[in-house]
């Protein structure tokens, strides 16, 4: 008896298993959730028709089992990027939304790239939503097929959803996909063609609120045929296309454009054909055996000098000015000595009464640093003559016009020039934005900015010289090659630093000043100081000739800041 007893006994686990289902059920029984929770769409369906010109109507049941929100909304997409540049774009139209056979008045609300459609629901626990799409019936590589996401953008989870599509012929394949947008998981139900599914047939849920359900149903071109509206989307490498008819239009105007700038330097900016003769602006003349001197011809002065080389007045062109002032008489610099040793050297500048005549841009300047016998330092300069520079450019502008080496003035022609360049690239670069912004030949703009461009680099180039110009031009190349190569060695004994001064204007704008200051510094045969043995220059106690050199290096630096300094 007692073995029968032992046989109905509970087993130990069995016991346990039972108490702790009893326990979860306990537990989850007050946390059950109803069948649908709140605001949840217990049932989507679709009912809809394709037409054979591609147009889509769709008519859509969304109905409540539970509470109904008080507005509902659905986000269509309504454009659709592929590879490259290109969109499908799709139209909604007879848009309409009616509960118990009232009109719900939808709010659209159309924000490209998605069309919002935005109802009161008014409570009703079933909405019909009616719209027609265009652009859905795309073309493929195998004939059309439509493809439209039947449910998207709902502001509510969908529990259970269902379609069918009335086609107007045979189709050849059906495709199904649903999940998050652009998901490639396949929906539940997919089917057509068959006794149940005659058209066809989707099922699909449940699905969170925003989640899509996309259909793909490919047919015939003579069943259904395409109605896709295609747009492009812009993009750097779609306005600055590289296709071979862009590209070439760019490249034929950068060839052409090119070839129109270089025959319009050569009509318009190159210098008058050379007829052999060479215009000397100083040259080196015997005047013994082993001797000779050097000479100005046709008092051309280093300002000119400068302007005819290189078509502008520089800094360096007025500071030789002055040093030539300084030679003939007009003009004493006199070296400071520092206030302290690291302190910044000065010059003091006298106005003197020099024996030849002076030129307008040379009387310019020598009236903005000081009148007669007064003295300014060169520290002094930029509130002196700062105001006076452009009065003496443009005397130095004006005199070589008038000694017949340019037609018209370097500057006023350049100027002209850069402004009609400054126009050109400025229109260059609106028409680039404009092609950029609204078609696929931005590199044709580009062309046309480059074209800019190189004429604001030919404006530079086209004051041109006269024949007359042409010959001074061919002189100082002549004279520059004595500047640097004439032995220093051979001016008449008793006048070699007046000799040699009267070089070294012409070689701190020619080239060859290192040559000349070492041939003055040679002149010094003792150790006793030096300080006015220049007559032109001189410098504080205890200054040697060899000091030369690296103060008329620091002058020249010193002098061209100050006067052009702003």
């Amino acid at each position: 008896m007692s073995e029968n007893l032992a046989l109905h006994r509970p087993r130990p686990v069995a016991l346990l298993l039972a108490v702790l289902a009893l326990t979860l059920g306990l537990i989850a029984g007050p946390l059950a959730l109803p069948a649908h929770a709140e605001g949840t769409v217990s049932s989507f369906a679709v009912d809809s028709t394709l037409a054979a010109d591609g147009a889509l109507k769709v008519t859509q049941t969304i109905s409540f089992s539970g509470a109904v929100p008080p507005k509902l909304s659905q986000k269509f997409e309504t454009r659709e990027n592929l590879i490259g540049d290109r969109q499908y774009v799709f139209e909604l139209k007879d848009v309409t939304a009616t509960a118990n056979g009232k009109n719900l008045n939808p709010d659209i609300k159309v924000d490209d790239p998605f069309t919002t459609v935005t109802m009161n629901t008014q409570g009703a626990n079933e909405i019909q939503m009616s719209y027609t799409v265009l652009g859905a019936t795309v073309t493929t590589q195998t004939g059309t097929a439509l493809r439209w996401r039947l449910l998207q953008g709902l502001s509510a989870p969908v529990s259970d959803f269902s379609a069918t599509v009335a086609i107007p012929g045979l189709f050849r394949y059906i495709k199904c996909t649903a999940g998050p947008p652009n998901s490639t998981e396949s929906c539940d139900f997919a089917a057509a063609g068959t006794h149940d599914n005659e058209q066809p047939t989707f099922r699909d849920g449940p699905r969170g609120e925003g989640e899509v359900v996309a259909v793909e149903i490919g047919f015939d071109p003579a069943v259904v045929a395409a109605n896709e509206t295609i747009d492009y989307r812009w993009t750097v490498g779609r306005a600055f296309s590289a296709k071979p008819l862009p590209l070439g239009i760019a490249l034929g105007l950068l060839v052409l454009g090119g070839l129109g700038l270089l025959a319009l330097h050569r009509r318009a900016g190159a210098d008058a054909r050379p007829q052999g003769e060479i215009h000397k602006a100083g040259e080196f003349v015997p005047v013994g055996e082993g001797q000779s001197e050097f000479r100005v011809v046709g008092d051309v002065r280093p300002g000119h000098v400068g302007t005819v080389v290189d078509e502008r007045v520089d800094p360096i062109d007025i500071t030789a000015s002055l040093i030539d002032l300084a030679v003939r008489g007009h003009l004493l610099i006199t070296e400071l000595p520092r206030e302290t040793e690291f302190a910044r050297t000065d010059w003091l500048l006298t106005r003197q009464q020099g024996q030849d005549e002076l030129r307008p841009f040379e009387r310019a300047l020598l009236d903005g640093i000081a009148s007669d016998g007064a003295s300014t330092r060169v520290s002094e300069l930029p509130d002196k003559v700062g105001a006076s520079i452009g009065d003496v450019q443009s005397d130095l502008y004006d005199e070589v016009v008038s000694q017949g080496w340019y037609e018209r003035r370097p500057d006023a022609t350049r100027n002209n020039w850069t402004q009609l360049a400054l126009a050109a690239l400025i229109i260059a670069v609106v028409v680039t934005g404009v092609l950029a912004a609204f078609t696929t030949f931005g590199l044709v703009g580009l062309a046309l900015i480059a074209l800019g461009l190189g004429l604001v680099f030919v404006a530079q180039e086209m004051p041109s010289r006269t024949v007359k110009g042409v010959a001074l031009l061919a002189g100082l190349g002549a004279l520059r090659s004595d500047l640097l190569s004439h032995p220093t060695d051979q001016m008449p004994p008793g006048r070699e630093i007046r000799e040699l001064s009267e070089v070294l204007p012409y070689a701190v704008v020619l080239g060859g000043a290192e040559r000349w200051l070492s041939a003055i510094v040679s002149t010094d045969k003792d150790e006793t100081p030096d300080s006015t043995d220049v007559f032109w220059y001189h410098g504080p106690d205890g200054w040697h000739l060899r000091d030369l050199p690296d103060s008329l290096r620091n002058f020249i630096t010193t002098v061209s800041g100050s006067l052009f300094s702003r």
